[in-house]
């Protein structure tokens, strides 16, 4: 049975989030907010997490799972970056964009495309998810929260709880996330390519 949190979304209580992190510590798996909807999350260096995200949401092991950071610093630490694309996805971040790229050493293989050796990586900009960033230290493996055959994800904490209960460790309520996913730029060629429109502008990397 999935943990309830209600937290609130320009204020989260340090307490609640000491909570979820300490779950996250002990290789939780949560749903929780962000700037462009609900996500799941786990620790990256949680073995069965990126098995279970790809059972709750249908996948297959080609997916490209996101690293979500809580800075330009730390995301840094996982890509691959050139100084076109370091200017570029750091004028819009923290902000609604996953970016592919070229996955440092720093990732493990496990989660990294099994042929292109990329990975997607984002800043949110959500109080919720960025509290619960600074806490843990580190970035959360995570995916989009959409159900196989849904085409948007999933919106509501208590309706998130009461479907995914037995799948889920926790669920991080922070009220309305919004249901447009990221905009998602492939830049592991070395120039920007929109693959996926969504809650970012696409027009600057067009």
């Amino acid at each position: 049975m999935a943990r309830y949190f209600d937290v609130h979304p320009t204020d989260p209580q340090p307490r609640t989030i000491g909570q979820v992190v300490d779950l996250l510590r002990g290789d939780a798996l949560i749903a929780y907010p962000t700037d462009s909807s609900y996500a799941l999350g786990c620790r990256m260096e949680y073995h069965d997490g990126a098995d279970r995200i790809r059972t709750i949401r249908g996948l297959g092991d080609r997916h490209h799972f996101t690293l979500v950071c809580s800075d330009f610093a730390q995301l840094g630490q996982l890509v691959k970056l050139d100084n076109n694309a370091f200017r570029a996805i750091k004028a819009v971040t923290p902000g609604p964009y996953t970016f592919i790229l070229p996955a440092t050493a720093e990732v493990p293989r496990r989660l990294a495309h099994p042929k292109k050796k990329t990975v997607g990586v984002r800043i949110p900009d959500s109080r919720v998810a960025q509290a619960i960033l600074r806490g843990l230290g580190e970035p959360l493996l995570s995916s989009t929260l959409i159900l196989p055959g849904a085409t948007e994800p999933m919106t509501d904490g208590w309706t998130i709880k009461e479907e995914l209960d037995h799948v889920l460790d926790a669920v991080v309520d922070g009220g309305d996330a919004g249901t447009v996913p990221t905009t998602v730029v492939d830049w592991s060629e070395g120039y920007p390519e929109v693959v996926r429109t969504g809650a970012g502008d696409p027009t600057r990397f067009e």
